[in-house]
C-alpha cells in the first residue's frame, strides 16, 4: 500500500543517522559537515588596538596641541604610556597604549611646527577596537552540523585551529537493471535505450559532496543483481532504478530480499515517481527509484537528497520551502499528490510547459519544486504557493508543511 510523502520522510529520517568521523586538515574542509562545536580559546581581538591610522590621544587634549616623538606599529609590543599633551602615532591593528582613550585619524589633525593641533571634539573610545568585542573566549562559534564555508575556515584560522573533526563523505553506489539499458558511450539498436538515470544520480550525487562508485548495467536475472548488491554493500546509499514492480523480469525486490534487506516502504503517494521503495541490509541505506528520468529525479530531489543531508551529519536536513506566488494559472489532475517543476526568478514560480514522466528535457530547466495536495485542480494566477528549491541547497532544522493547498 502506498504511503503519503510525509509518512515516507518520516520513515527515512527514522531510519538514517549520520555516518562516521574523520579528522582533516582546516584547508581541505570546504563544504564538509562539523562533528563537533568549536569553541573560542581567547578573544578576538587579542588585544585593544587601532582601527584607523592616526594617533593615540587623551579627550581633555580635544582641540589643543600636543606633542608627538613615537610610533607604534601593528605587531609592536604596547609598552608605551600616553601622558597629557602628548600624542602617538599608532597605526591600524596596532595594540592601544596604556593611558590612550581614543584614536583621532591622520586627516582630522594639523600638523603645526612638529606639533599635531587635535580636533575639538573627541569622542572616548573612537576607533578603538576593544579585546573580545569580535569574539569572546569560551564562546562557541561553530556547532556540530555546521556546514563549512570559506567564512567558516576564516573563523577556524583565526583561533589558530589547523585540523578538524567531521563526517566522513558519504558513500554512494548506483547501478542500474535491465537489458533494454545500454551506457551512453555503446552504440544502441532501435529497441534498446541509453542509460540516462545513473550518470545523472552519480554527478547529482557528486554535487551534493558524496564519494560516488557505479557498477556497470546488470542483466535481469536474480544472480546479476545480488552480485551487484553484495558489491555494493561498502557503501552508505545504493541507487537503483526500475525492477519494482511485478512485471516478468521485475527480479531486484527479489534480489534485495535474498541479500537480507529490510524494506521499509514500497510505493509513495507522489505523480510521478510512485514506484520508489526504501529499505536497509545492515548499516546500508537502499532506495530504488522510478525508471522514468523525470519520475527518478523527482524522488531523488525529495528522498535522497533528505537521506544524503541527515546521514552527512548536517543539523539542517528537513526540506524547507519558500512562499511564493504562481505565474500563471495551472490545471492540475485531481486526486493525486502531484510534484510540478518549474522556474523561479525571485518573485513568482513559473511551472514548466511540459513535464511527463519519461521526459528528459524538462530535467535542465528545473530550479524548483511544488507540490500540490489531491483536493486542488487549478491554481490561478496571483495564488499563494510553496516551492522547494532545486539549484540550491535549503534545508532547516525543523519539520514543515511541504505542500500547497
Amino acid at each position: 500500500m502506498a504511503i503519503l510523502i510525509t509518512e515516507a520522510l518520516d520513515i527515512i529520517d527514522q531510519n538514517i543517522t549520520p555516518v562516521s568521523t574523520e579528522i582533516i586538515p582546516v584547508e581541505l574542509a570546504l563544504g564538509r559537515i562539523l562533528s563537533k562545536a568549536y569553541i573560542a580559546s581567547f578573544d578576538l581581538p587579542r588585544y585593544d588596538n587601532s582601527s584607523r591610522d592616526g594617533y593615540a590621544v587623551k579627550c581633555s587634549d580635544a582641540g589643543k596641541s600636543v606633542t608627538s616623538t613615537q610610533v607604534i606599529y601593528a605587531g609592536d609590543k604596547a609598552n608605551m604610556i600616553l601622558k597629557e599633551t602628548q600624542a602617538i602615532r599608532i597605526m591600524t591593528g596596532a595594540p592601544i597604549p596604556q593611558g590612550c582613550e581614543a584614536v583621532v585619524q591622520f586627516e582630522d589633525v594639523t600638523e603645526m611646527h612638529g606639533n599635531v593641533i587635535l580636533p575639538k571634539k573627541i569622542r572616548p573610545d573612537m576607533f578603538i577596537r576593544h579585546a573580545g568585542e569580535d569574539m569572546k573566549r569560551d564562546t562557541t562559534y561553530l556547532h556540530c552540523g555546521d556546514k563549512i564555508t570559506a567564512y567558516s575556515i576564516t573563523l577556524l584560522v583565526s583561533q589558530g585551529v589547523t585540523h578538524i573533526e567531521v563526517y566522513r563523505k558519504v558513500k554512494v553506489a548506483v547501478f542500474s537493471s535491465g537489458d533494454e539499458l545500454r551506457a551512453h558511450y555503446e552504440s544502441i539498436e532501435a529497441h534498446q535505450l541509453y542509460n540516462s538515470n545513473t550518470p545523472m544520480f552519480l554527478a547529482r550525487s557528486k554535487a551534493l559532496g558524496c564519494d560516488v562508485s557505479h557498477v556497470h548495467n546488470i542483466s535481469d536475472t536474480v544472480t546479476a543483481l545480488e552480485h551487484a548488491i553484495h558489491i555494493s554493500l561498502n557503501a552508505d546509499i545504493i541507487i537503483t532504478t526500475g525492477g519494482m514492480n511485478f512485471g516478468d523480469k521485475d527480479f531486484t525486490q527479489e534480489a534485495f530480499s535474498n541479500c537480507g534487506m529490510e524494506l521499509l516502504f514500497h510505493r509513495v503517494e507522489i505523480k510521478p515517481g510512485k514506484p520508489i521503495a526504501f529499505g536497509k541490509i545492515a548499516h546500508t541505506a537502499v532506495i530504488n527509484l522510478p525508471g522514468n528520468p523525470l519520475g527518478a529525479m523527482v524522488t531523488y530531489e525529495l528522498f535522497i537528497r533528505t537521506i544524503i543531508h541527515k546521514m552527512s551529519g548536517a543539523s539542517a536536513h528537513y526540506h524547507h520551502t519558500i512562499k511564493t506566488v504562481i505565474a500563471k494559472d495551472y490545471q492540475i489532475k485531481q486526486g493525486f499528490y502531484t510534484v510540478i517543476l518549474g522556474r523561479f526568478d525571485g518573485q513568482s514560480f513559473m511551472p514548466l510547459a511540459q513535464q511527463m514522466a519519461g521526459m528528459v528535457s524538462p530535467l535542465q530547466d528545473s530550479q524548483a519544486m511544488m507540490i500540490t495536495s489531491p483536493d486542488r485542480n487549478t491554481l490561478q494566477k496571483g495564488d499563494a504557493v510553496k516551492i522547494i528549491p532545486i539549484d540550491w541547497e535549503f534545508f532547516d532544522l525543523e519539520k514543515e508543511d511541504i505542500y500547497t493547498k
